[in-house]
């Protein structure tokens, strides 16, 4: 039997910026100033211990795999330009965004399986809560930490241990298909977070057609079920089972939206439903799954929105496999 092949696919060490030591000689004359240090020391302490725990991480899934026999190599997701081909199983370190960012080169063949390389720790969050933020990455979609990752390799690789399908969001601008497939959520807005957003929308269908909404807002926001409990969730929008293929969207901070309107601006895209969205303002711009993935829209760009993507094989959590039996 032939080995199998597995992609590494991990977050970079560099998160934080480098902080220069203190006393350290410059060579130019005169210096720059220092820049400002943290007030509270806690604060440095704990940055650098997510980056160790980060780095330890990445060191113990790497001697994992050296005693399987997998044939397999990494690459920081910053390193990764192009499509992931020719493996049977992607593995990411770091958090959801890891994950989230390896999903845009995935089609629908290779499963991904998700490690948190540093999870929350609900002890540290009490002790520092009055000091400042202690929370570390969520992990949402993340099956594995280091503590239990070889486990889990293992019942993946046995079969024991199956992946789900995740609906994922299809784009199309001016009829031409964006590349790149949304797993959490898009957001459709002016570049400027202060400018007004200016569009109509109405959702189609084989068989029926919305009435037209014209809005100015502050965009436009739709997800998947898995999106549903990040940003979606935040605004105000609901939970989805995560194995639904409907989409949620959101228009934000409508301007006097007319009474014909309001019942339309928070709801669903059916599976079988489609998004027409005219843009308006001079420019603007699609997020997709947050700010590193960004195109660019202008006066009367058309975009067409819907579940018709290629699904994404997650091996998830015990905890959301309750939610995909539903």
């Amino acid at each position: 039997m032939a080995r199998r092949r597995v992609l590494l696919y991990l977050k970079p060490f560099d998160v934080y910026p480098p902080r220069p030591l203190a006393g350290a000689s410059f060579p130019t004359f005169p210096p720059p100033p220092p820049p400002p240090r943290a007030a509270n020391p806690k604060i440095l302490s704990y940055l650098d211990d997510r980056c160790r725990v980060h780095k330890d991480t990445i060191n113990l899934c790497k001697s994992v795999l050296e005693r399987k026999p997998l044939d397999w190599i990494s690459v920081q997701r910053n390193h990764l330009s192009k499509s992931i081909r020719d493996v049977d199983l992607v593995i990411t370190v770091g958090g959801d965004g890891t994950l989230l960012r390896a999903s845009h080169f995935l089609d629908s063949s290779i499963p991904i399986l998700g490690v948190n390389s540093d999870p929350t720790c609900s002890d540290e969050v009490d002790e520092l809560t009055d000091e400042f933020d202690a929370r570390r990455s969520t992990g949402y979609l993340c099956a594995a930490t280091a503590r239990n990752f070889e486990q889990i390799l293992d019942a993946t690789l046995a079969g024991s241990k199956h992946h789900s399908e995740l609906s994922r969001i299809s784009v199309k601008l001016n009829g031409t298909q964006l590349p790149t497939y949304a797993l959490n959520d898009i957001l459709v807005s002016h570049p400027c977070p202060a400018s007004v957003s200016r569009f109509s929308l109405r959702k189609r269908s084989s068989s029926e057609t919305s009435h037209l909404i014209n809005s100015r807002s502050s965009g436009l926001r739709v997800s998947t079920a898995t999106g549903s409990t990040a940003s979606m969730l935040s605004a105000g929008g609901f939970m989805m089972p995560i194995s639904s293929r409907e989409l949620q969207y959101m228009i934000r901070e409508p301007i006097s939206p007319t009474d014909a309107d309001k019942p339309l601006l928070h709801g669903l895209v059916k599976q079988e439903q489609h998004m027409l969205v005219v843009w308006y303002n001079q420019e603007g711009a699609v997020y997709i799954d947050g700010s590193h993935v960004t195109h660019s829209i202008q006066h009367g760009d058309t975009l067409e929105i819907s579940s018709d993507a290629p699904i994404l094989k997650v091996i998830l959590p015990e905890y959301l496999l309750t939610q995909v039996s539903l």
